[in-house]
């Protein structure tokens, strides 16, 4: 590699942070957390960047696999860093994390990708069975995680007992890897589109040397990312507190910063006539987020014997139940049109809303 690569802000900005975070700045005041804050959020950009590089190596479908699988993976760090803190609320932020993330994948990074796309191309096509897919697996996921837990009988809801946990996660597990393994092997062609025209001209693959440094800086954006989240959510919480607004938005925000990136990745293809990607990226998030991220989260908290709520209140099961079956009559006929983003955006800020006013 050449030494003005090695000068990237992609580089460098997670060597900074690391060294940020070890020499005890981060809590250095107010203008050291709102320093922290930015390198936070620019590694987390650095993270994405490096898993792309390294996606776009192995190519489609694994590539998105790859993304959501690094989303998933800081949406779990951020959450056990919160969870640990031990403060008031912790037992909810895993739940609140995932509704969140899927509530802003659904509504906020699809109805944008919708909506934009749609205004610029008027309508676009992409392969329904892949959609459906996508739904039939998160539908059957989000019942039994947010939605099951209130009416079990072993422990009284919204609990899982231990037992039920272990029983969710495989179930989770199961069904996240039947998809993985219907998405790459026996039917892979469901989630690639071939272009008829090749106006837009994709980079050459990068070397493999590159790719293996970016998979390295890869771990380190991770492990940054998760060690600095941890020092700064007392101050989130205290910002959250301070504002006046219940603990749920705790859980957006961390949500917010974990698929800010990917939401972006996913806004670019939109514009660019790749739907097809978009709804790859939206909605193999939501999955993995879902699939994932609660069987990380079951056990630690088995391990470690943290009690951590997954239930959700009729509200947000009234909020998701709308959510879902409007995102599943919006992609059952192939093409998009910019009343189905605009819908899916009202949804979103109907949301937002009612976790600040609740």
């Amino acid at each position: 590699m050449k030494f003005k690569k090695l000068l990237h802000w992609t580089i460098i900005l997670p060597v900074i942070s690391a060294i940020f975070y070890l020499g005890g700045f981060l809590n250095g005041g107010v203008g050291g957390n709102i320093i922290g804050v930015i390198l936070l959020f620019g590694t987390v950009f650095a993270a994405v960047h490096h898993a792309e590089v390294v996606a776009h190596k192995v190519g489609e479908p694994f590539g998105t696999i790859i993304l959501a699988i690094c989303i998933t993976i800081l949406e779990v760090g951020l959450i056990i860093s919160f969870m640990l803190s031990g403060s008031e609320g912790a037992m909810t932020y895993a739940r609140d994390t995932v509704f969140a993330a899927v509530m802003l994948i659904l509504n906020g990074i699809l109805g944008i990708c919708i909506w934009l796309g749609s205004r610029k191309y008027k309508e676009q096509f992409f392969i329904t069975s892949s959609a459906t897919t996508y739904l039939v697996s998160l539908v059957a996921i989000l019942v039994l995680t947010l939605i099951l837990p209130n009416y079990t009988q072993s422990i009284r809801g919204p609990f899982y007992s231990n037992a039920q946990l272990v029983f969710v996660s495989l179930a989770c597990l199961t069904i996240y890897g039947s998809f993985l393994m219907f998405q790459t092997v026996r039917h892979r062609n469901y989630f690639v589109v071939e272009e008829a025209d090749h106006t837009t001209h994709e980079a050459d693959p990068p070397s493999i040397l590159r790719t293996f440094v970016s998979l390295i800086l890869l771990i380190i954006c991770l492990a940054v990312v998760i060690f600095m989240a941890k020092g700064l959510s007392p101050v989130i919480e205290d910002f959250v507190e301070n504002m006046g607004a219940p603990r749920a938005l705790v859980g957006v925000i961390i949500a917010s910063v974990v698929l800010l990136p990917e939401g972006l990745a996913a806004i670019r293809a939109a514009r660019n006539n790749q739907i097809q990607t978009s709804i790859n990226l939206g909605l193999g998030s939501a999955l993995a987020s879902v699939g994932l991220t609660i069987p990380a989260v079951s056990v630690v908290c088995v391990v470690y014997d943290i009690p951590f709520v997954l239930g959700l209140d009729m509200k947000s099961i009234i909020l998701l139940a709308l959510s879902v079956f409007i995102v599943m009559l919006s992609l059952s006929r192939g093409k998009t049109n910019h009343l189905y983003g605009t819908v899916l955006l009202v949804n979103l800020a109907a949301y937002i809303f009612t976790v600040i006013v609740p």
